[in-house]
């Protein structure tokens, strides 16, 4: 069962699995109807919210049980920055909850991955840059919805780890570059102009959707069970990535960009939230995929195609 397949990452993971002869039947589960997913004589695709628990446990001891679905590929995030309210965090945690107690005693269900992001990890001056799976997480209080969300679905996954027959694998994904991903930095690179902290130039690394994709469906087929740190290909400074995006960046004063950002949602619309960024637009914080390249044989192999390169 795939959530989050009207999503870039879950219809990928679809449509991949979709080629994968070991894969018997999937079970797609969008928030709403996805004209994208293919037709298929062993694809099911059912919308459900799951936000709702009741709904969850309506589909996994419905269609999911009628399927004997027995791994779950949980890919569901909220995608905008700018939503902050009860049914998002129901929409980025509950549905977690719910999930896995859920899972738990589900007579076919036995394995559980779930997508989480490497927002979760704190990144400031004195914490190494490249980021292993040890590394403090994010738990400030005043971290804005979409990054508190992240931890505490984050969180309640690793807390079950070792305590449930369930298997559970949480993957911390460097940032999707790509549209409809909920990536902050995609937002910010799609302004002509880019603005950022003068004096600070940090190192990135982002991951595309091929490639995020391909290590979920490795997680699938794999034993392994634990938290995995899932770098990209690509790991750049920020100076170059607004480069390789065809922009224009001008250094300012850090005081001025979190009301700047703020002007241009207001007027434009966009998602990209300076105050949310702050700490990795000054300071460099890139994954370790030692871990998943031990365990799962995960390289990233597939470069995002920058649109100067």
């Amino acid at each position: 069962m795939v959530t989050g397949a009207d999503a870039p990452v879950g219809e990928r993971l679809v449509r991949d699995l979709l080629s994968d002869s070991r894969v018997d039947r999937i079970l797609a589960v969008p928030w709403r109807e996805s004209a994208h997913l293919p037709k298929d004589d062993r694809l099911t695709v059912v919308p459900v919210d799951l936000s709702s628990s009741r709904r969850v446990h309506e589909l996994l001891f419905g269609m999911a049980r009628d399927l004997e679905v027995d791994i779950i590929a949980h890919t569901q995030l909220h995608r905008s920055a700018m939503d902050e309210n009860e049914r998002v965090h129901a929409y980025n945690v509950e549905a977690v909850r719910a999930l896995l107690a859920l899972s738990e005693r589900h007579p076919t269900i036995r394995r559980l991955v779930m997508r989480s992001d490497a927002a979760v990890y704190q990144i400031q001056r004195d914490l190494p840059v490249l980021i292993a799976e040890h590394h403090p997480l994010n738990m400030t209080g005043n971290a804005p919805q979409w990054v508190r969300d992240r931890v505490e679905a984050d969180v309640t996954a690793c807390t079950r780890m070792g305590m449930t027959p369930l298997e559970i694998v949480v993957l911390r994904t460097a940032e999707v570059l790509a549209p409809g991903t909920g990536s902050q930095l995609y937002d910010y690179l799609e302004s002509t102009v880019c603005l950022r902290p003068a004096g600070f130039d940090p190192m990135l690394n982002v991951l595309t959707i091929q490639d995020c994709a391909a290590v979920i469906q490795r997680a699938i087929h794999s034993n392994a069970q634990g938290v995995f740190n899932i770098p990209g290909a690509d790991t750049l400074p920020l100076t170059a990535a607004i480069r390789a995006w065809g922009r224009i960046g001008i250094p300012v004063l850090g005081l001025m960009l979190s009301p700047a950002y703020r002007l241009r949602s207001r007027m434009t619309g966009r998602d990209f939230r300076y105050g949310m960024n702050r700490r990795r637009f000054h300071y460099s914080g890139v994954l370790d995929g030692t871990r998943a390249r031990d365990v799962l044989g995960y390289v990233p192999s597939h470069p995002v195609q920058w649109p100067t390169g």
